[in-house]
């Protein structure tokens, strides 16, 4: 449990937490049409493509699906993971990586352990991202499986980072 690292590892996690919540600040639009999610699905697909990684990519805006692409060497097993990352962003409207790294702290368990959480639909892992519109709010998800999920996260920031110039 959290309660249980040391000062050090402590502020770690702090520090950790802050870049992503300033992540999440930064990495949003001033609108989010059609258009940007193809563009930056299609830039998401052809970084792993360069890179030889098997991931399966998920771009929402609201409950519809804009884009999806999975690469050889994924399977099945990704878009339940992708389904459990969105469904995180959603209900808790922040990326499921930062969600994962804070509900030790808020209630001394991970997300997935705690009772009122299906673990089955709900996921702590790197991997979800909200697409905020600035002044707006969460508008959809962005969703990456298929590499460590702290890696998962790191794709998603790299190419939105790209995307928006920032």
């Amino acid at each position: 449990m959290t309660t249980d690292l040391s000062p050090a590892d402590r502020a770690a996690l702090d520090a950790l937490i802050a870049e992503v919540v300033a992540q999440e600040e930064r990495l949003q639009f001033t609108e989010f049409t059609h258009e940007h999610a193809w563009m930056l699905g299609a830039r998401l697909r052809e970084r792993a493509l360069e890179r030889g990684q098997a991931i399966t990519i998920d771009i929402a805006l609201g409950e519809q699906r804009l884009f999806h692409c999975a690469l050889p060497g994924t399977s099945a097993h990704n878009d339940v993971w992708i389904e459990r990352k969105k469904r995180t962003v959603r209900e808790f409207g922040a990326s499921s990586y930062l969600v994962g790294l804070r509900f030790p702290i808020l209630d001394n368990h991970t997300l997935e352990a705690a009772p009122w959480m299906d673990p089955m639909q709900f996921s702590g892992h790197g991997g979800g991202f909200p697409l905020a519109i600035r002044g707006v709010g969460v508008v959809g998800t962005i969703a990456v499986s298929g590499l460590p999920h702290e890696i998962d996260h790191a794709l998603i920031v790299e190419a939105l980072s790209e995307h928006l110039g920032v």
